[in-house]
């Protein structure tokens, strides 16, 4: 039996398992089984390595950045970007990967107008953070980051106002704030200075549509969540996991 599966914590409403339990049906790999790992710390990863036919993992919150002391080697996005959320188990080795990168590009470059000059706001600071930004470097996409304690060069929240958000158009979410289960929640952002040529992108997956997506769509703003992106990204982690090479 081959076994795949997802570390973090909480993982009761992760999207992984049931997506790769569903394409195993359809694909009748009767040999394959993908499971939800919940580690309440980093430091049991090192028993999990020890289950036997474990070939592959995904990483979720918030273990992106954690886990990266626990790997044998680590692609380049990794080390540059400082965030797994792929592992690939091999002849007893780990290797991190981020297909995140790839996920997020695929889905941005389908909504984005490329005529046009764009700029963008980060919200957020962790692990998908350095992923969006690494993508919109190599679109050359202006960024700034937002964060509720600044560092060098980043917004704070309450520094957000009608300027900065006209100057920026594409506005994208990578903090848990509004995912299941605390919908309520939201980024505190000035949500009356948005348009509709606003572009709101939003790295949650459950539920379909966030407050923060919800008040940029009332303003008129182009609205994405994070589905897409999801399912690009677990399409490529099967491809890593499934190459016979060591990538």
């Amino acid at each position: 039996m081959r076994l795949f599966g997802v570390i973090g914590k909480p993982l009761a409403h992760s999207f992984s398992k049931k997506y790769f339990t569903e394409k195993f049906e359809k694909e009748n790999l009767t040999d394959c089984r993908y499971e939800n790992f919940q580690l309440e710390s980093i430091e049991e990863f090192k028993q999990l390595m020890l289950i036997s036919g474990l070939q592959g993992l995904n990483v979720t919150l918030p273990y992106k950045k954690k886990v990266l002391l626990f790997l044998d080697e680590i692609s380049a996005e990794v080390e540059k970007i400082g965030a797994c959320n792929c592992i690939k188990i091999m002849n007893g080795k780990t290797k991190g990967f981020n297909t995140d990168v790839i996920g997020f590009k695929k889905s941005l470059e389908k909504k984005i107008d490329f005529t046009k000059q764009q700029t963008a706001l980060i919200l957020g600071t962790g692990g998908a953070a350095k992923a969006v930004q690494f993508v919109l470097e190599e679109l050359q996409i202006n960024y700034q980051f937002v964060s509720r304690n600044p560092a060098n060069r980043q917004l704070a929240y309450k520094q957000l106002n009608a300027e900065t958000m006209n100057l920026n158009q594409l506005i994208i979410n990578t903090t848990p704030l509004g995912m299941c289960p605390n919908e309520k929640d939201f980024p505190e952002i000035p949500y009356e200075h948005l348009g509709s040529n606003h572009l709101l992108f939003d790295l949650i997956y459950n539920p379909k549509k966030t407050n923060f997506l919800i008040k940029g769509e009332a303003k008129g703003a182009e609205i994405q969540n994070g589905l897409e992106m999801l399912q690009i990204q677990a399409d490529e982690s099967w491809k890593i996991w499934n190459n016979d090479e060591e990538n």
